[in-house]
């Protein structure tokens, strides 16, 4: 019979003891396993399994806090739009707040994710130096100021340090960070300082432009004005080559 590993029957001693105590409880949901596992056997997994535990605590988490927050969202709902002189008990309206509130909940969630739960395993090491440039990322975000949306393009380059990331996940950085209240110059910064903290590379450079709906629609009403802002580090901000460069690779034809 073959021997178990110490962390095989460590695991396999702390699967009884949560067993016996599910069925003590009548509890057997995944949630409490993810507890468990982290309360007694968590020391015991590799790094990997660590990181999946931990995500998927999180993500449990997340989705209890949403559920749990939901009563009060729907209600402050439901008072704007008393106050706008709305009737809450027509037709249109009567699950309109609980729309909204669960619709702010998506737009907003981003501030429950962080780089490492989208990059994962997704940086290798790979000799290359060259420039690296994903343009035309689409984002979307609500403007901290009135609540109302700005969105646009993000153009993001880095030069490599012998390690690159999965095209896609510059996307998901993106989506990361936009996916919360913000302003647009932060929001390039964010952006930035992410993938410089994640790759530790030569140089980023980020590169955003966006329509304001708090222009567009209200205030001066300024239909085609678009803002425009850059974050620039390592050697785009040092060496006015690289920096001209992503510029000029990046520039709309």
């Amino acid at each position: 019979m073959p021997r178990r590993s110490g962390t095989e029957v460590n695991l396999s001693v702390a699967s009884m003891e949560y067993q016996k105590a599910a069925e003590l409880n009548g509890l057997s949901n995944g949630k409490i396993v993810t507890e468990y596992l982290c309360r007694k056997g968590f020391s015991e997994l590799s790094d990997t399994k660590k990181v999946a535990v931990q995500h998927k605590n999180e993500t449990s988490r997340k989705k209890e806090e949403d559920e749990s927050q939901l009563p009060a969202l729907e209600a402050a709902y439901t008072t704007i739009l008393q106050g706008l002189g709305e009737n809450t008990d027509r037709q249109g309206l009567l699950k309109t707040p609980l729309r909204a509130a669960k619709a702010m909940q998506f737009l907003t969630k981003g501030y429950h994710e962080t780089i490492y739960d989208v990059l994962n395993d997704a940086i290798f090491d790979e000799d290359h130096e060259e420039m690296v440039i994903v343009k035309d990322i689409d984002m979307f975000s609500l403007c901290e100021h009135h609540l109302v949306p700005f969105f646009g393009k993000v153009h993001i380059g880095y030069l490599p340090s012998k390690k690159v990331v999965g095209l896609s996940k510059l996307a998901r950085i993106v989506e990361i960070y936009s996916r919360r209240l913000q302003v647009q110059e932060r929001l390039t910064k964010q952006i930035a300082m992410a993938i410089s903290e994640a790759l530790q590379p030569v140089g980023v450079a980020v590169v955003i432009e966006a329509a304001h709906m708090c222009m567009v629609m209200r205030g001066v009403q300024k239909m085609n004005s678009r803002t425009v802002t850059s974050a620039m580090l390592g050697v785009f901000r040092e060496d006015p080559k690289a920096r001209e460069e992503f510029l000029a690779l990046t520039k709309n034809s």
